[in-house]
């Protein structure tokens, strides 16, 4: 049976010694959150998660979900006791508006919970955080009496929620949608469509699901600009707040999927059902994509979650598997083999998914502050940099973070050889898991486009600039330190190969568009790399200060995997930047009936 124990004690250390949590007392919500009670929270939601809902991972791989004949969804046994612990402890709206029934913690501390979430059941963890991005919409752009109307149940998990963008032959590509919208008369639409990969689309863990769904009103222009978002609930809401009538919509099947077995993934049918607009008539991309970013954000903290469960589980395989001897001696001379954690590829091995998994982390909880501060700050310089910030990282932790995410879960299953590839180990369910991470809420060749078409010239490369202008000096400042000064010098040299990227598309994206295209997986991938190396360095510093103050060997080894990342993983700047460089011209010449 896999195992899992949440990093408690390394997102404090992020938290507060390296991104100064502590210091944002200013902002609605920090002040509530001393960090005693933040430790408080942590420590209960580790404590969930291991003891509640990590013994269902393997349950819910096993046995799924099942459609019923009259379409309702059965979860996998024990999803729904658990469901019920989660949302009677409140966790479902800990960083939700206090007026609608959350406590209004910050953002930050409810995504570290779900990293300790995804990482003990990727599947379960879906159904609350899908509801947490519908009520995020809501909270944006519904009216208040939508607000009122769902925000209070779906706030205390009596009701979840679920986002329904994807049809039959349209997926990123939503201009090619066809469910329709059709005015009621009275302020309400009959929806009809279908859609398709609908996650928690039907089950039986809360009393009700309340659908948002993009739908095209009648005589709307063709394409995005035509596109309406409506909540559309599974039960009619009744004037005391309950659940009332069945609305017309149902599950038609549930998909046969490669991972993720524990979470209802549905076909769903619209015939007729009563919805409510969101926002404004044809401005529902606008709406969806406050779910959206957050569910980006989400996902790639879903990476970052099955690469840190397959790791831990990993190390303690190779602590125990006896196998050959080390090459500079035995290191178990009164066992038959040495452990195989002594071999220097197993080494390697595990230290790459540590290196990346702990700057991952970091640059998960800098990029959740920043969202706090573009939230909650009162200061316009402060909130637009926090904004800039965000826009500019959410393609970065959702591609990247999902693409080594999936290859630290490849590699933490080889450790265990030919165990492996046994289910009864466990290790190739975070391999399947994992998968999905890279390809829904849109899949990372997209992330990698909306990065370099749309995030680099925003408002004048101003993000860009701002994050060069940051590292940048901050290598300035540090270049002389004695022990760090190695480091600085490789996150320095990482730094001008980004740059020189950037500069490249500046010169040869524009004429020729196909450049930008070819280079922009190993240009988001260059990103992640040099923003990483900056997670690291930051982190690397402040364990240094720590031991001059007499901290434990936790920072020791802090320092010993910042040395590794630096000198066996920020290398690859350079032949990320070659691939930026090398242009579309042997990538687009083969005419495409040659393939």
């Amino acid at each position: 049976m896999p195992i899992y124990k949440a990093p408690v004690e390394d997102t404090l250390f992020v938290l507060y010694d390296v991104l100064k949590m502590d210091g944002y007392g200013n902002l609605p919500g920090f002040a509530d959150a001393p960090r005693d009670l933040v430790e408080a929270v942590l420590g209960e939601g580790a404590r969930i998660c291991e003891e509640v809902i990590q013994p269902l991972n393997v349950v819910g791989d096993t046995v799924g979900c099942k459609r019923n004949d009259d379409g309702s969804v059965t979860t996998p046994p024990g999803f729904k006791e658990a469901y019920k612990q989660y949302r009677e402890g409140g966790w479902m709206a800990l960083s939700f508006d206090p007026a609608y029934g959350g406590q209004g913690l910050p953002l930050t501390l409810n995504a570290a919970i779900g990293e300790y979430l995804s990482s003990s059941n990727l599947a379960w963890g879906m159904y609350p955080g899908l509801t947490q991005g519908a009520m995020a919409a809501l909270y944006v752009h519904a009216n208040d009496e939508i607000k009122q109307t769902y925000l209070p149940k779906m706030a205390t998990g009596e009701w979840t929620g679920t986002m329904n963008l994807t049809e039959p032959h349209c997926g990123t590509d939503l201009g090619l949608l066809r469910s329709k919208a059709v005015p009621n008369g009275d302020g309400s639409y009959s929806i009809t469509g279908q859609k398709i990969f609908i996650s928690a689309g039907e089950h039986d863990m809360s009393d009700n699901i309340v659908h948002l769904v993009l739908a095209r009103i009648e005589g709307a222009p063709a394409g995005t600009k035509g596109i309406s978002l409506f909540v559309v609930p599974k039960f009619l809401p009744k004037a005391d707040g309950t659940a009332g009538e069945r609305n017309p919509l149902s599950c038609g099947k549930i998909e046969e999927k490669m991972g993720i077995h524990g979470n209802s993934t549905c076909v769903m049918n619209y015939d007729g059902a009563k919805g409510w607009l969101v926002g404004e008539a044809n401005k529902g991309l606008n709406a969806m994509f406050v779910m959206m970013n957050e569910a980006r954000m989400s996902v790639g903290i879903q990476g970052l979650s099955q690469s840190e469960a397959a790791y831990q589980n990993a190390v303690a395989y190779a602590k125990d598997r006896l196998q050959g001897r080390s090459l500079s001696g035995p290191k178990a001379p009164d066992k038959p083999a040495d452990p195989i954690i002594v071999h220097p590829d197993v080494r390697r091995t595990l230290m790459t998914i540590r290196a990346i998994n702990e700057a991952g982390r970091a640059l998960m909880l800098w990029t959740a502050l920043q969202a706090d501060i573009s939230h909650r700050s009162e200061d316009a310089a402060e909130k637009q940099k926090a904004e800039d910030h965000m826009g500019l990282m959410t393609p970065i932790v959702k591609g990247v973070l999902t693409d080594l995410g999936f290859d630290n879960a490849v590699k933490a299953q080889q450790m265990y050889g030919g165990h492996g590839y046994i289910n009864e180990w466990g290790m190739g369910q975070f391999v399947r898991d994992a998968r999905i991470t890279m390809i829904y809420e849109g899949a990372n060749g997209i992330q990698a486009l909306d990065l370099v078409g749309r995030k680099l010239g925003a408002n004048g490369g101003r993000a860009i600039m701002t994050f060069f202008n940051e590292v940048g000096t901050f290598c300035a400042q540090n270049k002389d330190d004695a022990a760090l000064g190695p480091m600085i010098g490789a996150l320095s040299k990482g730094l001008k190969d980004l740059q020189a990227a950037t500069m490249w598309f500046m010169q040869n994206a524009m004429a020729k568009p196909d450049n930008a295209g070819a280079g922009s997986t190993p240009y988001m991938h260059l990103f992640g790399l040099v923003a990483m190396g900056y997670m690291w360095a930051r982190m690397a510093r402040t364990a240094q200060e720590k031991l001059a103050e007499g901290a434990d060997e936790r920072m020791t080894a802090k320092l010993a995997t910042a040395r590794f990342f630096f000198e066996q993983l920020m290398p690859e700047s350079g032949a990320h930047l070659a691939r930026v460089t090398a242009g579309a011209d042997s990538m687009m010449a083969l005419p495409a009936e040659a393939f």
